[in-house]
């Protein structure tokens, strides 16, 4: 059994989704509904998840394909990309066991649908990141298990619908399995940011809103034992339920870079600490703070509201790491300023409204995808949730993620599944888009926040399950307005026993752009004309209307508008909706190689651990810059005689191509790389380095380039760009340079 701790509700969470109306009034648990968790495993031991595991359990089947000292992050220490498959798909990490609490715990904790059944499939070691080879093998297994539904909370951001795990999670789909997962956590990215598999044309890629409510464990501060309400960081060990411990800080409500730098060692020794976020890493401060002797480390926000801190690293953080907000940072600050303040660990429940609760978390990404897809598909509670952690982590905890969206989206098609048996599972996404609910942004300009971020909007189950009509599509990717207008028809089927009139309206999303990186907002709202004011669909039949959208007049070009189309019945009742989005403008217009790049380098340093991470430099690589034709690469053993092409993207490319010419002949010696589908950067400042070995490819034979002089001509094909019209390419030619092998 868990120990004795704050009482963990997932209540607040379940009833902004009618998941609470869903099972106490309609009477449906997700009984018999086989739901997949591709993540870091389950702790099925966990009494919420029903205590055991095989065939009469409720985590029924599984399998770990990893083992626990997987890592497929070569940045890490701790890189290790050999998996040791194995039988028992235990979480040695936390994140599957969280994820599972939220789809169907059934005990202190109660999920979305209690009464599913679970396979848990782990792809992720203790620590670290996974493969898609390794996402693929488990989508297979899923779907020979039989699985009905599947979650992932995995992402890769900035990707395209073609990007592997997106491609065969479609393929799941047609086999019959309805596959949800998030979107992304890279809010403060900009727009076209949603990952993959998520982006998947189709998947149920969901968003994440913040809880309403914050339910948390507490710690109390002297003189007057005020309660504290604090979540765990991931990676720490979990703070205890009892003791105590004098408090210090490091800065102060102003200090921007807070325990940032190394620390007298001895200098926090027995005392939790108390650090502002901001600048550095929450590992940084954390660690900094353990070397100087810190017991604790209480992490406080720079902005309104609470968060969810990761501080997993190497070395590991052996001590406890809490998060509280922004003004419990500031009281505690000032009482220690004041005078000793002692903290004392308690077992009592914290809850409290959440001042952005029911708003679109700051962490959830944008759509559009890169071939301007509608994406995301739609929303759920994913800020603050607090769910099943493994025991020996301390049985609960509360983490933000669109990872904690995603299995709300799960278990409501569980839900959906079990009410309506016979849904096929290409059409579960659109039943759940036509019922669900936007929501307005909180800010200047005022509106229904944008449809390329929030998707369709909230997750309503009950009215899903009680929904008697369907429109189809279930929402309208628009794409680029250079043909103006543009027209779709919708196709309404009417399932209930009376003919029903719906009268057709329009509400317009706020748009973003024209920056991709910090993107405005803007009140400027497209023009939507039917074929028909209204629309008679009789009793068990269909009718089709044209839905005629032109762009906003009045928006920049490079941005992008949305919204919703709406029917309302005449006779009353559920109001349905279809989401709509597209790029005003020449999508080819958006510049692709900017920022200083690209540029010839040599890598000259790059700290350990690890130097590469698919193709970015981590861990402070720094390379030496050659501009100037001369410069002679060895390729000898050691990345500092390896040429790497620099380049920034500030955009997804559908091609980037890099051949190699003789300098003197400018006879051509093929590609040395040729990458379909490739994503953008993070940030406007970041950047993508290829390393060179010396051979190229043409058709299906390999070169070896003999010694000599050269230069490298980088192309790349613009996102849905035209590979026969030169003005969709982008180009450049590297300084010429030597290859001179020892």
């Amino acid at each position: 059994m868990p120990p004795t701790q704050p009482v963990p509700d997932l209540a607040t969470a379940l009833a902004m989704t009618g998941a609470d109306i869903a099972q106490t009034e309609l009477g449906f648990t997700g009984a018999g509904i086989r739901v997949a968790v591709m993540d870091t495993g389950v702790d099925y031991h966990h009494p919420d998840l029903g205590g055991c595991f095989g065939p009469n359990c409720r985590v029924f089947t599984g399998w770990d394909f990893v083992g626990d000292a997987f890592n497929a992050d070569p940045s890490s220490a701790l890189y290790n990309p050999t998996p040791v498959p194995d039988a028992n798909p235990d979480d040695c990490n936390g994140h599957g066991t969280h994820v599972t609490g939220i789809i169907g715990a059934n005990g202190a904790v109660k999920g979305v649908a209690p009464g599913v059944k679970f396979g848990a499939y782990r792809v992720f070691g203790c620590e670290g990141s996974t493969t898609a080879d390794i996402m693929i093998a488990a989508m297979e297994r899923a779907l020979a298990d039989q699985m009905q539904v599947l979650n992932m909370s995995i992402g890769s951001s900035f990707q395209w619908p073609q990007y592997p795990t997106a491609q065969a999670s479609d393929r799941l789909v047609n086999k019959g399995v309805v596959v949800v997962a998030s979107i992304g956590n890279s809010g403060t990215s900009g727009l076209y940011a949603a990952g993959a598999p998520g982006v998947g044309s189709k998947v149920i890629g969901v968003a994440s809103f913040d809880n309403t409510h914050v339910n948390l464990a507490a710690f109390s501060i002297s003189p007057d034992n005020t309660l504290i309400g604090y979540a765990n960081a991931t990676g720490a060990p979990p703070a205890p339920l009892a003791g105590n411990l004098p408090m210090a800080k490091t800065g102060t409500p102003t200090t921007a870079n807070d325990g940032c730098s190394a620390l007298p060692a001895g200098s926090l020794a027995g005392k939790a600490v108390l650090i502002r976020r901001g600048t550095c890493t929450f590992y940084v401060k954390s660690l900094n703070a353990q070397n100087a002797g810190a017991a604790a480390v209480v992490l406080y926000n720079n902005s309104a509201g609470r968060f969810s801190p990761t501080v997993a690293g190497t070395p590991p953080i052996t001590i406890p790491v809490v998060a509280i907000s922004d003004t419990e940072g500031v009281l505690i600050n000032n009482r220690i300023a004041a005078g000793a303040v002692t903290l004392t660990w308690t077992a009592q429940a914290f809850s409290s409204l959440n001042p952005t609760g029911g708003q679109i978390s700051s962490f959830s990404s944008y759509g559009l995808a890169a071939d301007l897809s509608f994406k995301p598909d739609i929303g759920a509670p994913g800020g603050l949730i607090r769910s099943t952690y493994p025991l020996e982590k301390g049985g609960y905890t509360t983490i933000s993620g669109t990872s904690m969206s995603s299995p709300h989206v799960a278990g409501a098609v569980a839900l959906l599944l079990q009410a309506k048996p016979n849904t096929p599972s290409q059409i579960v996404r659109t039943i759940l888009q036509n019922s669900a609910d936007p929501k307005p942004r909180v800010g200047t300009p005022a509106g229904l926040d944008n449809a390329h971020r929030q998707g369709a909007g909230m997750l309503d189950i009950d009215d899903a399950i009680l929904a008697t009509t369907k429109i189809e599509p279930g929402k309208l990717a628009l794409g680029e307005s250079q043909a103006g207008s543009q027209t779709r028809t919708l196709t309404i089927e009417n399932k209930s026993n009376a003919t029903i009139t719906y009268d057709l309206s329009h509400q317009g999303a706020l748009a973003t752009g024209p920056n991709t990186f910090t993107p405005a907002f803007f009140a400027e709202y497209a023009t939507v004309a039917f074929s028909a004011a209204s629309v008679t669909v009789p009793a068990g039949g269909t009718a089709s209307v044209n839905v005629t959208i032109t762009a906003p007049a009045a928006l920049a070009d490079k941005s992008l508008y949305g919204g919703y189309v709406v029917l309302t019945p005449q006779s009353g009742g559920q109001v349905y909706r279809v989401p709509y989005a597209g790029f005003k403008g020449d999508y080819q217009a958006i510049p692709v190689l900017t920022a200083g790049f690209p540029y010839l380098g040599r890598l000259s340093a790059c700290n350990a651990p690890g130097i590469l991470r698919g193709s970015e430099c981590f861990g402070g690589g720094s390379y030496g810059v050659h501009t100037t034709p001369g410069a002679v690469f060895t390729l000898a053993p050691g990345l500092s005689q390896t040429p790497f092409i620099l380049v920034h993207l500030d955009h997804q490319v559908r091609r980037l191509r890099v051949e190699v010419f003789e300098a003197v002949t400018n006879k051509p010696w093929h590609r040395a790389f040729d990458l379909e589908y490739h994503g953008r950067n993070s940030t406007s400042t970041s950047f993508f380095a290829y390393a060179w070995d010396g051979t190229t490819k043409g058709g299906n034979k390999s070169y070896t380039v003999p010694d000599g002089q050269y230069y490298f001509k980088l192309s790349v094909l613009k996102a849905l760009g035209d590979d026969n019209n030169p003005a969709h390419w982008e180009t450049w030619t590297s300084p010429t340079f030597a290859i001179d092998r020892p």
